[in-house]
């Protein structure tokens, strides 16, 4: 039957040039943003996948900032640490030096003024956006103690997020505490057993550097003229002790660096990765979607022609009233 009411071929074709239409603005969609999930009405589960792993990243992100920030304060640690090893080593020197007899012990006493001062400059000076672990004021009123600094992010196969610390325990590294002597490795009573004149051993106690707090109760490593050959050697031991010591507590201070710097190392492989899962889950083909618009622009045409066709249909109507 041919109406001119109801002209079932142009709604058919109009009906399909609409699906057309709507497919095209789907596809420049993902063209324009890159994405075939870009909001949860195109896939809820794969969007709430992404959503979630973005935002997990971004914490790596500040994790990995947070790891910058630990490996300049380690580095900086280390390195004061490292200069006074080197120091300690050369006062351990001066010592066996001035057991030679007929040195001047004096001399070498001013020699091992300015290396203590060394050692009391690096200490103060190994300090690193306001944190120093190798040295106490007198004025501070807390202890150096043990420092944590962000280490990871984790989320369990619950959701629950977590923040993991690395620790390193400064207290073992405080080089100079001028508020409590006992608290510093070169301001603290190191005990050794010295040798006596009548070859007898007794325990004797030394310090390097001077505390402007509570100071040590031992005997300050330094030399005079009246200085006896066997104080000179319990001064020895007790900087080569020190020096045990300074090397033990760099050898963790090295070995806590290695950790942070092979964690920022997985982050950032981890933050690659899964970027990557992301773009699998949501990203658009860009081939793809170039080769559907094309196809789609085609079926667009087609469409306008097939509705020109079904629309003129009706106007041979009027022939028959001619």
């Amino acid at each position: 039957m041919t109406s001119i009411m109801t002209n079932a071929a142009a709604m058919g074709a109009l009906s399909t040039l609409r699906s057309i239409s709507s497919q095209m603005e789907t596809t420049q969609s993902n063209i324009s943003t890159g994405l075939r999930v870009n909001t949860a009405s195109d896939n809820s589960a794969y969007w709430s996948i992404a959503t979630t792993m973005r935002s997990d990243n971004k914490a790596l992100s500040t994790v990995k900032d947070a790891l910058g920030l630990g490996a300049a304060k380690t580095d900086t640690a280390y390195t004061g640490l490292n200069a006074a090893i080197d120091v300690v080593s050369e006062i351990k020197a001066k010592l066996v030096a001035a057991r030679e007899p007929g040195v001047d012990k004096t001399k070498i006493n001013k020699e091992l003024t300015e290396l203590k001062n060394q050692l009391v400059s690096t200490a103060k000076s190994a300090s690193f956006s306001g944190e120093n672990w190798l040295y106490r004021a007198n004025a501070d009123a807390t202890d150096v103690g043990t420092k944590e600094m962000v280490g990871f992010f984790t989320r369990s196969a619950s959701g629950d997020v977590a923040v993991g610390t690395v620790s390193f325990d400064a207290a073992t590294s405080v080089l100079v505490d001028d508020k409590n002597a006992a608290k510093g490795q070169l301001t603290k009573d190191i005990s050794v057993s010295e040798m006596q004149a009548n070859g007898t051993a007794t325990t004797k106690t030394y310090f390097l550097v001077a505390s402007a707090g509570t100071s040590a109760a031992g005997t300050n490593v330094a030399l005079t003229t009246s200085t006896t050959t066997y104080e000179i050697s319990g001064m020895i031991s007790a900087v080569d002790k020190m020096l045990t010591n300074l090397t033990d507590a760099a050898s963790t201070l090295g070995a806590t660096n290695k950790r942070i710097s092979m964690q920022d190392s997985f982050v950032s492989d981890l933050k690659d990765t899964i970027a990557k899962g992301v773009g699998r889950l949501v990203d658009a083909d860009m081939n793809e979607e170039s080769t559907k618009l094309k196809a789609l622009q085609t079926q667009q045409q087609l469409g306008i022609q097939a509705l020109s066709i079904a629309n003129s249909d009706s106007q041979s109507v009027l022939s028959l009233f001619r």
